[in-house]
């Protein structure tokens, strides 16, 4: 699973394998890239940030 941290302090869960690129763009923001929900095509957004949660290990 991949975390991923929002601009305005919110975050999301998702699958690794729905995950494409997190790169950054021509204006120094952190994009990532990934599949929509029903596999149709990919779409990019902003983050401030990310984490990879490895099974079994909690994070609190």
């Amino acid at each position: 699973m991949i975390k991923y941290y929002y601009p305005d302090g919110t975050y999301c869960y998702r699958a690794l394998h729905t995950t494409h690129a997190v790169y950054t763009n021509a204006d120094g923001k952190l994009i990532a890239r990934a599949e929509k929900p029903d596999r149709s095509d990919v779409y990019e957004f902003e983050i401030t940030g990310f984490e990879l949660l490895i099974p079994g290990v909690r994070y609190e």
